[in-house]
This record gives C-alpha cells, structure tokens and sequence, in this order.
C-alpha cells in the first residue's frame, strides 16, 4: 500500500462523528484497546475538551478523519510531567504509515508541551505492529503486566509497558 497524504491538525467539531466511528471501530475489534463499548459524542468531546489534552486528527485532502490521537497527562497531579497518548487509525487505512506520523507527531506534541516523558500503560502483546512501530520511534520496554488485558474472545494477553524520555 503507499503512503497516505494527510495533514495532521487539531480536532474541530465537525471531526467529531468521524473520529467517533473510528473509535467504536477499535472497540469492536476488541484486540488492542482498553474500551469495552462505544463513546457518544458528547464524551468524546468533554474527553478532548480538558485543558491539558490535544487531540490531533489525520485527515485526506478532502477533509476526511482517517486517524487520530488523544494526549494527555499519564496522572494527574505530581506525575503529571509524563503524557499518554490514545492512537486510533481506521481500519481502511492502516498499514500505510499513518500510525507513525501520529506517534512522531504526538512525541513532539508532548516536548512542545513540556512533558518529560511519554508511558504506554499497556501495548497488548499481539499488537505487534504497534509494538514495532513504538520500538522504530524510541520507546523502550521497562516492564510487562502478564495476562492484563482481556481480548474479545475472554482470553487474556500480556500487555507492555514502553516508555519514551522526552529531555535528551
């Protein structure tokens, strides 16, 4: 597949059922996100409306949302130099490098903002292209949560734990 054209800019509202459906997608396939139902818009948008998140979406030259990610503080309070980030890509794009200009994106989103590191609290084991495109961008494995998350199916599978130094 090539390589999609997209601009990565901020989410604005009319973005919003887009990115809800591609949400509900993930949740669906049940493999790889935490979520268990579907997100109304009116949760999504207080969800991206908190002041310490951005929301990012990757859209086609004709506007369409073919991705997006959410950052934001991992923990609030002290811990709250370090950023997680939600990546989300429809279906019917992936494998077109679209994840990775949102991972780098929202690596230099988090700089911008001053974190100090980004933490993904759990890249389920099988999510192998996520695990290898997170490894390419920097992030290293500092520890794995055996059979933490529960796939569709109800069996369970490790999940990683990567982390990414944002002061070097």
């Amino acid at each position: 597949m090539s390589e999609l054209s997209v601009t990565l800019r901020p989410a604005a509202p009319h973005d919003i059922p887009e990115a809800i459906a591609i949400w509900n997608e993930v949740v669906d396939e049940g493999g790889s996100f935490p979520y268990t139902r579907h997100i109304s818009a009116g949760e999504f948008t207080r969800m991206i409306s908190d002041a310490d998140t951005v929301c990012t979406v990757a859209a086609s030259p004709d506007g369409h949302v073919l991705g997006l990610y959410i950052l934001h503080p991992n923990i609030p309070g002290r811990c709250s130099s370090g950023a997680n980030a939600t990546y989300l890509v429809d279906a019917a794009h992936r494998g077109r490098h679209l994840g990775e200009k949102l991972v780098l994106d929202s690596i230099q989103t988090a700089r911008n903002q001053h974190y100090r590191y980004m933490i993904f609290n759990g890249v389920v084991d099988s999510n192998i292209h996520a695990r290898h495109l997170y490894a390419r961008c920097g992030f290293r494995e500092i520890g794995v949560i055996p059979g933490g998350f529960q796939v569709r199916d109800g069996s369970y599978k490790d999940m990683h734990i990567l982390y990414l130094s944002l002061t070097n």
